[in-house]
């Protein structure tokens, strides 16, 4: 049995390899391109590692005969677990740029660091412009590779119509966060377009398609369908991913709130100078009166608010009930979670782990 730390390990290993794969291409070129390996392996050398840990998790609960032990089994699996890696770490450099975010886990995010390249060097032109370019081109880069090492763990299965079903989630997930990713910016800005009794509606549609099903049902579903996973597997196992997904982002708009900078590694109430039109947000103004909802909506995605105006906007939120709201929402989507991995057709030792990170996902501080 592979534990959460050998695991970890395993996929680390991976992506190093990969990596300096891929670094004798870019050496080739031309010594300047050095700062995109040097910042791909700061990206990818740190993290929580969950949807390599829900990827492996899904092919591990409906393996067994050829699919366990055959050609490509566990190889392919250790690909595929890098490929969301790498797919994960290209989705945070796009986004930190779209927000405007200068951190990602307590260090320069990708185009600040371009930026200081830029200005330690004194090249010519705006340091901002040229670390906003050179991180699209990073994030670009990542994306493509995610796919370079899913097709490399995919070529060793021997199961072609498995590897097939892999590469269409797969596509599907890409497709998805993109468009999940487009309607976040555009509730930021166009959110007024909508009635008051629709916002929580359209908070939860970018809340699935933008991360929950990404962050954890397709890394179950591509697992699964790794391991030969039938009809009622997958079903079962989307029926705990989805509902956990949710929880995990409901979480992680907690954090954008509320969340410590020294655990996060990004300054408290970054969501709220970013404007996010979450469900908290949604909750709160449902709860709030006309004129203290027109000042949140001043207030919210002001990238210019201070101490003072954070620490008024949340307590604001938390008097509202949304935050009480919230964790009951959590709270009910891991239970449905849980509900559902119970009753699934798979083996027992997948189904310890994977309640085991239900309950990390519910609890976690970062």
């Amino acid at each position: 049995m592979i534990e959460s730390n050998e695991l970890a390990t395993l996929v680390g290993r991976g992506l190093s390899d990969f990596l300096s794969s891929r670094s004798s291409i870019v050496a080739q070129i031309g010594p300047e391109l050095s700062p995109f390996l040097d910042f791909s392996r700061e990206f990818l050398s740190g993290g929580k590692r969950f949807r390599a840990q829900f990827c492996f998790r899904g092919w591990q609960a409906v393996s067994t005969g050829r699919h366990a032990s055959g050609q490509g089994g566990l190889e392919t699996v250790i690909a595929t677990c890098g490929a969301l890696e790498l797919f994960h770490a290209a989705a945070l450099v796009h986004d930190d740029i779209i927000d405007n975010s200068d951190t990602r886990r307590g260090a320069p995010s990708a185009h600040v660091s371009f930026a200081e390249l830029h200005r330690r060097s004194r090249w010519d032109g705006n340091p901002t412009t040229f670390g906003t370019g050179a991180a699209t081109l990073l994030g670009d880069l990542l994306l493509g590779w995610s796919d370079e090492l899913l097709d490399d763990g995919l070529d060793q299965l021997d199961d072609r119509t498995a590897a097939r079903a892999a590469r269409a989630e797969f596509n599907r997930m890409r497709t998805e966060v993109t468009a999940g990713q487009y309607l976040d910016i555009l509730e930021e800005r166009a959110w007024r377009d909508a009635a008051d009794d629709e916002q929580r509606r359209r908070a939860e549609r970018v809340l699935i398609f933008k991360s929950a099903k990404y962050s954890i049902e397709s890394p179950l579903a591509l697992g699964a369908l790794l391991g030969g996973g039938n009809e009622q597997q997958l079903a079962s196992l989307r029926g705990y991913g989805l509902p956990l997904g949710i929880a995990f982002q409901l979480r992680d708009d907690l954090l954008g709130v509320y969340g410590d900078p020294a655990v996060t590694g990004k300054p408290s109430g970054d969501d709220l100078r970013e404007g996010k039109r979450t469900i908290l947000i949604a909750l709160t103004r449902e709860a709030l009166q006309p004129g203290a909802r027109a000042i949140l909506d001043e207030l919210l995605g002001d990238p210019e608010l201070d101490d003072d105006q954070i620490g008024l906007l949340q307590a604001t939120i938390r008097d509202s009930g949304a935050v009480d709201q919230v964790e009951k929402l959590i709270q009910d989507h891991v239970a449905r979670a849980l509900s559902a991995l119970g009753e699934a057709p798979i083996n027992d030792d997948a189904r310890a782990h994977l309640r085991g990170l239900a309950v990390a996902v519910a609890r976690r501080e970062t």
